[in-house]
C-alpha cells in the first residue's frame, strides 16, 4: 500500500488531462531543482525512518517539504529537547522550529494527519516537565517571537508566543509600561509558555497571575480551527459554542467546585472552569465579565496551540522602597507574612530568603557583599518587603508602618531600610538567582524539585511549613525554602541523594506533602503547573 508522507514520483498533468509519471511519456526532463528536492525529501524520510520509525520518517519528510521551518530529528537534537529545567526526561519524536505562524499551522495539520501529538515549547524553563514529551516538540522561541502591536493608550500588546518576557519589557520601557508578571526566568521565559503555565512572579500580590493580565488570544484547536478568544458576552461562532460548553460543565460541577476548589490566589493546576463562578482570591476580571482566553491560560498546551496573545500592560513603577525584615526563626517569618500583607496600598512583594540561601550567598564572592547589607546579626530567615508607587515620598510612610508592625510583633529593630535604587536592585538580583544559588549546595544530596510550588492560605503558612519540616526530618532530609511568602507559595526543595535512596524518599515525601496541602485547604500547584507530575 501507499505510505503517506513518503515523497511519490512527481506527477504532471498533460494537456489531454491524463497523469503522466516521470520517465513515462515525458519528452523533457524535470527541472534540476525539482529533482533535487524530491531526492532530498526521500533522503530525509530514509534517514529518520532508519534511526527512529516509519511515522517519524513521514513526519520529517512532510515537514521538510511543506514548511519553511527547521526540521531537527537527529539523536543529538532530540536529546537536547528531551529535557527542560525540570527533573524529567522524555525523548521526543522530533523537533520542529517554525519560521512563522503559518509554519505552525502546517505542522499542526501534518501531525493531525499522522496521529502525532504536539508538545509546544518556549524557553524550556518549566519545573514540572510541561515542555518534554513523546511527540513533536514545536519550539517557538527562535522565530515566532514578534511584537505584533502595542496600544499605549489602551495599555495592551499583541505578541507571538515565542517572545521572551525581558525582550517585551525592554521594548515597552520607552512608553513607561511593562508586563508585570515578572518571573525570575524573565531572560528566558516566553509569553506563550507563561500563558500555558499561568505564571505568576514575585509581584503577583500587586498584579495577579498571568490569567489576570491576558486580554485575548488566537489559538488553533486540534482540528485546525483558528479561534479568537476574548469577552464571552460578545463572542460568536465556535468560540461562543466553546464558552457555552464550558459554562454548562461548570454549572454541572458547581457543588464540587464550591466544596473543593482552593480559595487561594495561587492555584494554577487543572483548568480554569471557575471563570463563570470565580473561586480565586482575586477575580479574573475587574468587571466580573468572562473572558474565554482565560480557559487557555494554565492549560499547558492541552486545549489549543497559541497563535498570539493580547496582554494587559501596566505602568512602570516610578519609585520603590525595600524593607528587609530579619527574623530569629523561620517560623516567625512565616507567621508574620499574614500580617505584613495587610499593610496594603503600594505593597508589591513579600519574598522569603531562608538561612540556607543566606549562607550559600555569603560563600559566593559575587553575592556576599550585597547580602551583608541586608543582614542584622545571623537571622534564620529574611523577608524582602517592597512598596511601589509614584514617588519615594509617598512610600516612606509605608516603610514606617512596616517598622511599627514588626515592633508590635515583638521584633523591634529588625528592619533594614533600603530607599536608594542601587541597593534594592542588587538585592533583587540575588533573590532572582535563588535557584542557581540553591543548586550550588555542596555534597551528594541536592535540592530536588517535585513539591516546590504548593500554596496554602497565609493564615496556615507557618503551620504548613512547620509540619512539612517534620516530614523532611522523618525521611532524613531537610528543606531549602525561598520565594513568595506574600501569597503562601514557597519554593521548597528537599535535599536528597538521588543516586541512593532519593527516589523512594521522594515518593513518600510527595504523598505526605499532598496530605498537608489538602489539610490546610491549599493548592498542589501554586505556580509551576501540573506537567508530568
Amino acid at each position: 500500500g501507499k505510505r503517506r508522507g513518503v515523497p511519490k514520483p512527481l506527477v504532471v498533468r498533460s494537456s489531454a488531462g491524463s497523469d503522466v509519471c516521470k520517465g513515462q511519456g515525458m519528452t523533457a526532463p524535470l527541472p534540476l531543482k525539482v529533482a533535487q528536492q524530491a531526492t532530498a525529501h526521500e533522503t530525509t524520510y530514509n534517514q529518520v525512518a532508519r534511526t527512529s520509525n516509519e511515522v517519524a520518517g513521514r513526519l520529517a519528510a512532510r515537514l521538510s517539504s511543506d514548511t519553511q521551518g527547521e526540521v531537527l530529528f537527529s539523536a543529538a537534537d532530540k536529546g537536547r529537547y528531551a529535557t527542560d529545567a525540570s527533573i524529567y526526561q522524555s525523548m521526543p519524536t522530533g523537533v520542529f522550529v517554525p519560521r512563522s505562524s503559518a509554519d505552525v499551522a502546517l505542522a499542526l495539520e501534518i501531525c493531525r494527519d499522522l496521529g502525532v501529538p504536539i508538545v509546544a515549547r518556549g524557553g524550556g524553563t518549566s519545573q514540572c516537565g510541561q515542555t518534554v514529551g513523546a511527540g513533536l516538540v514545536i519550539d517557538h522561541s527562535k522565530y515566532v517571537r514578534n511584537i505584533l502591536a502595542v496600544d499605549v493608550a489602551e495599555r495592551t500588546a499583541v505578541v507571538e508566543p515565542g517572545l521572551v518576557l525581558d525582550h517585551l519589557n525592554a521594548n515597552l520601557k520607552k512608553h513607561g509600561l511593562w508586563y508585570p508578571v515578572d518571573v525570575s526566568t524573565s531572560a528566558q521565559a516566553t509569553l506563550g509558555g507563561m500563558a500555558g503555565n499561568n505564571s505568576c512572579g514575585s509581584r503577583s500580590i500587586a498584579y495577579g497571575n498571568m490569567v489576570h493580565n491576558v486580554r485575548g488570544a488566537q489559538a488553533w484547536t486540534s482540528d485546525g480551527t483558528l479561534l479568537t478568544l476574548a469577552d464571552y458576552a460578545s463572542s460568536s461562532g465556535k468560540s461562543r459554542e466553546l464558552g457555552n460548553c464550558v459554562r454548562a460543565l461548570a454549572e454541572q460541577l458547581a457543588p464540587d467546585i464550591h466544596a473543593r476548589w482552593p480559595k487561594v490566589l495561587r492555584r494554577v493546576g487543572g483548568y480554569n472552569l471557575d471563570i463563570f463562578d470565580n473561586q480565586s482570591e482575586r477575580p479574573y476580571t475587574t468587571d466580573d465579565s468572562v473572558n474565554l482566553a482565560h480557559l487557555l491560560v494554565g492549560s499547558e498546551g492541552t486545549l489549543a496551540l497559541t497563535k498570539n496573545l493580547t496582554l494587559q500592560l501596566s505602568e512602570l513603577p516610578r519609585a520603590k522602597v525595600l524593607g528587609v525584615v530579619n527574623f530569629p526563626t523561620f517560623y516567625a517569618a512565616m507567621d508574620a507574612a499574614q500580617h505584613i500583607v495587610k499593610l496594603g496600598g503600594g505593597l508589591s512583594a513579600v519574598e522569603l530568603v531562608d538561612r540556607t540561601m543566606i549562607e550559600l550567598s555569603l560563600q559566593n564572592p559575587a553575592f556576599a557583599p550585597t547580602v551583608r547589607t541586608a543582614l542584622l546579626g545571623q537571622p534564620d530567615a529574611i523577608l524582602l518587603v517592597e512598596f511601589s508607587g509614584a514617588s519615594k515620598a509617598d512610600l516612606l510612610p509605608k516603610m514606617r508602618q512596616l517598622v511599627e508592625l514588626m515592633g508590635e510583633l515583638g521584633l523591634p529593630g529588625s528592619v533594614v531600610e533600603m530607599t536608594e535604587d542601587a541597593p534594592q536592585k542588587n538585592l533583587w538580583e540575588v533573590r532572582k538567582a535563588g535557584l542557581n544559588i540553591m543548586m550550588s549546595l555542596k555534597g551528594d544530596g541536592k535540592p530536588v524539585s517535585f513539591i516546590e510550588d504548593c500554596a496554602v492560605p497565609l493564615e496556615h503558612l507557618a503551620e504548613y511549613t512547620d509540619a512539612l519540616t517534620e516530614v523532611f526530618q522523618r525521611h532524613g532530609s531537610k528543606g531549602t525554602w525561598y520565594a513568595h511568602a506574600s501569597v503562601g507559595t514557597l519554593h521548597v526543595r528537599p535535599i536528597l541523594d538521588m543516586r541512593r535512596e532519593g527516589a523512594s524518599k521522594m515518593r513518600a515525601i510527595a504523598e505526605e506533602a499532598s496530605e498537608l496541602v489538602h489539610k490546610f485547604k491549599g493548592a498542589y500547584s501554586g505556580e509551576h503547573g501540573d506537567g508530568l507530575c
